[in-house]
């Protein structure tokens, strides 16, 4: 039965899906479970974040409400805009804003969201490469953005990227490789370096306790930028080995919400820490970075960067990104 004016909107779309027991599985649910927004969209791929695993077990209030369908990333057709933006049959992408978290996610065949969430696909990209890059690698471009609105250019000095296994460290290596920056890239995952220099990296240090073991106030100036996946005592390190007007992209808290530092490295050296927030980014950004992930020619990633797996096999994948055993991505195709 049709629901409006377009009738290739279905009755039923299958989904994952975390019962109000945070219990996961594949159901066919009703089309009038989605919320009532502006677009309706036939997702074709989604992506696999460390969000989405938290959402899937009820862990740190990532989502308040259940039953719930994860996903903070999706790729699709439209099937219905009442706004008229797009027309049906546009490829769009949703990434950030409140996808997967409180908003039904794309790990379901079908989204509705509102019209401000939506972005054209840019021409030079695939499907399948804009879920590759998602929002792991919005983040690492956003955070790479802000160090150049910093002033920072390969010339001035080598970036560190720290937690460089993960979504967003590793599509980190790999642009600001492709940008021309000496890339170092710190793991405590030895048997990754050969990954990581495949990606671009110059060196990799090999392992991130090597960041951390000096408590001086201010430590030999080591690199002119980083992108900081992993908070707590790294990110507490690098502040105090960043060079002089140096910065640091701060997105993630793998090892701890605090911040423990002191002034010297930012009344001495002038450094910046710049908070990345990429869900909530200004729009006019967020279609600036789209349209730069095109120019960076996704296809000379390696092939094992990522992974194409269906919805049955997302509950093992959770487990690995929770014990951060994910190397590079894993794409959902629905």
């Amino acid at each position: 039965m049709a629901k409006n004016n377009f009738s290739m909107i279905p009755d039923h779309f299958r989904a994952f899906y975390v019962d109000s027991n945070h219990e996961s599985s594949i159901k066919k649910l009703p089309y009038s479970i989605l919320p009532p927004h502006e677009v309706t969209i036939k997702v074709e791929y989604s992506s696999l974040n460390y969000k989405d695993a938290l959402s899937a077990r009820g862990l740190h209030r990532v989502t308040k409400s259940y039953p719930h369908i994860p996903g903070i990333d999706a790729v699709g057709t439209i099937l219905e805009d009442s706004t008229r933006t797009y027309k049906q049959g546009d490829c769009v992408v949703v990434t950030g804003h409140d996808l997967g978290t409180n908003t039904f996610g794309g790990f379901g065949e079908l989204i509705r969201v509102p019209i401000e969430w939506v972005v054209k696909k840019p021409d030079v990209l695939t499907p399948l490469q804009t879920m590759i890059m998602g929002t792991a690698g919005f983040t690492a471009l956003y955070g790479i953005h802000r160090l150049q609105v910093e002033g920072i250019t390969p010339e001035k000095g080598p970036i560190l990227v720290t937690g460089a296994t993960g979504g967003v460290g590793s599509f980190a290596v790999f642009a600001l490789s492709k940008l021309g920056f000496e890339v170092i890239a710190a793991t405590r995952k030895n048997e990754e370096h050969d990954f990581l220099i495949r990606l671009g990296a110059h060196k990799v240090l090999s392992s991130v306790d090597d960041l951390t073991t000096s408590k001086r106030l201010l430590n030999p100036r080591k690199w002119m930028g980083c992108i900081e996946t992993v908070g707590g005592t790294v990110l507490d390190a690098v502040l105090t080995q960043i060079s002089p007007k140096g910065s640091v992209a701060c997105c993630g808290n793998v090892l701890g919400v605090s911040l423990n530092t002191n002034i010297l490295p930012f009344i001495l050296r002038g450094i910046s820490l710049l908070g990345i927030d990429s869900a909530y980014c200004n729009r006019n950004i967020r279609e600036k970075i789209w349209e730069q992930a095109g120019e960076l020619d996704l296809s000379t990633l390696p092939n094992d960067y990522y992974e194409v797996i269906p919805l049955k096999e997302l509950h093992l994948e959770i487990e690995n990104i929770l014990k951060g055993k994910l190397i590079g991505r894993n794409i959902v195709n629905l």
